[in-house]
């Protein structure tokens, strides 16, 4: 777990806050979470938000990139260990076919703002998560990137059987 490392000031995660914060704001007209100051500033503020972040890449099988604390802890991992975590696995088997599709569906609409779903973590705890809102993520150059995801709403479900 996470204790005493906080990954959000180190230049990889900057950025990839930068891509995040700038993505949705791009997709939804508003903002993530409202901020001033430096890239470092908005990395922090996104690290430490009362709501979970998590973005995986544009591989085949797309590894995850991001997760906030809450994302971290929820999913129950550390950073070097979400880098090397194909983002499918946050859902069980079962629902994989209706991760697969919501992606899809956020790929050419470019996000979805209603998404309820099961999803489980590194040590197999089960959580269902409301009204999240998923999105395409794009550099500055306007290169799709990935996507990214937030909620605020999860609820326990025990471990998978």
């Amino acid at each position: 777990m996470m204790i005493g490392v906080e990954p959000w000031g180190s230049p990889d995660w900057v950025a990839r806050a930068r891509v995040v914060i700038a993505s949705f704001r791009r997709r939804l007209g508003r903002d993530l979470l409202t901020t001033s100051g430096s890239d470092l500033v908005a990395a922090e503020a996104l690290f430490r938000a009362p709501f979970v972040v998590v973005a995986h890449g544009t591989e085949p099988d797309p590894l995850l990139t991001y997760a906030n604390a809450l994302g971290l802890r929820l999913w129950e991992m550390d950073p070097d260990t979400l880098a090397r975590t194909p983002s499918r696995l946050t859902a069980e088997p079962v629902h994989r076919d209706e991760r697969a599709k919501l992606l899809e569906r956020t790929h050419k609409q470019g996000y979805v703002d209603d998404y309820a779903g099961i999803r489980i973590s590194r040590t197999g705890r089960r959580f269902a998560i409301e009204r999240a809102i998923v999105w395409n993520l794009d550099d500055d150059t306007g290169r799709y990137v990935g996507q990214a995801a937030m909620f605020q709403t999860w609820s326990p479900l025990g471990r998978a059987p």
